[in-house]
């Protein structure tokens, strides 16, 4: 930070396990995102390759040097697991991860209609090589789970190895944790806060500003946060630290 001298929340420096931010890439130009993370590294922790992104990108192995060389980690879109999974090509996909060096690997069933024990079993199998982020929620937007049917399954995919369990929003915010018209199913959110489960372990994907405030103000400037576009990497941050208007009043007192 350029000024040190305001009281702002406390934020664990890198790598850390709270107050995670990992941006999503859907394909951004490797000028932008080259200049993203050259800029923003402080403040992200991974970049995603959204869905299949990384089965069409000309420069990944770019961007995947340009995160080495400023401590970002990343992994794949849980869809692309699902796409392997569906073809019986799992040992291909784990090749496909060792070619690239991937240390981190997502786990998820949001469009292939697995069980969540099935996934469970895969996430054990992967965790002893990769660090698993698994992911509950449906794609579907029109496909609904009770909040004790979340709990249940973030709490099995914690118990099978997966180190962090991402719930469900979609890059535009319109299913899974969300109502197709974006709206948030505090429900669910409301039961996870309260489940007992360190929020360490979860990482809330939050694509728009709303949503990021939301958890924010839920779970605290230390929120676990993913899915956040590459535009957003440094206004988060501000979010984080009440630098923003929607945040400003949030952390007056616990920070005095």
């Amino acid at each position: 930070m350029n000024y040190i001298g305001l009281n702002l929340p406390e934020r664990e420096a890198k790598p850390r396990f709270n107050g995670v931010t990992v941006l999503i890439d859907n394909g951004v130009p490797e000028g932008l995102f080259t200049d993203t993370i050259k800029s923003a590294s402080p403040y992200v922790d991974f970049v995603k390759f959204g869905w299949g992104t990384s089965i069409v990108s000309p420069g990944l192995q770019s961007k995947i040097s340009v995160l080495q060389d400023n401590g970002v980690s990343f992994f794949f879109g849980g869809t692309l697991f699902e796409k392997f999974l569906s073809q019986n090509k799992l040992d291909d996909y784990y090749d496909y991860c060792k070619r690239f060096g991937c240390n981190h690997i997502e786990i998820s069933n949001g469009t292939l209609p697995i069980p969540n024990k099935e996934k469970a079993r895969h996430i054990t199998n992967f965790s002893k090589e990769f660090t698993v982020f698994s992911e509950v929620g449906n794609k579907d937007s029109s496909v609904t789970a009770s909040p004790s049917e979340w709990l249940e399954s973030i709490e099995e995919d914690l118990e099978a190895g997966a180190a962090k369990v991402i719930t469900e929003a979609r890059e535009s915010g319109t299913s899974g944790i969300c109502q197709p018209n974006g709206e948030m199913r505090f429900d669910i959110v409301n039961d996870i806060l309260a489940s007992g489960i360190p929020l360490d372990r979860i990482l809330f994907e939050a694509p728009t500003k709303k949503m990021q405030t939301e958890f924010i103000r839920l779970a605290g400037p230390n929120a676990n946060l993913a899915n956040i576009p590459f535009s957003d990497a440094i206004a988060l941050e501000t979010l984080r630290l009440g630098l923003r208007s929607d945040t400003f009043f949030l952390f007056e007192e616990a920070v005095k």
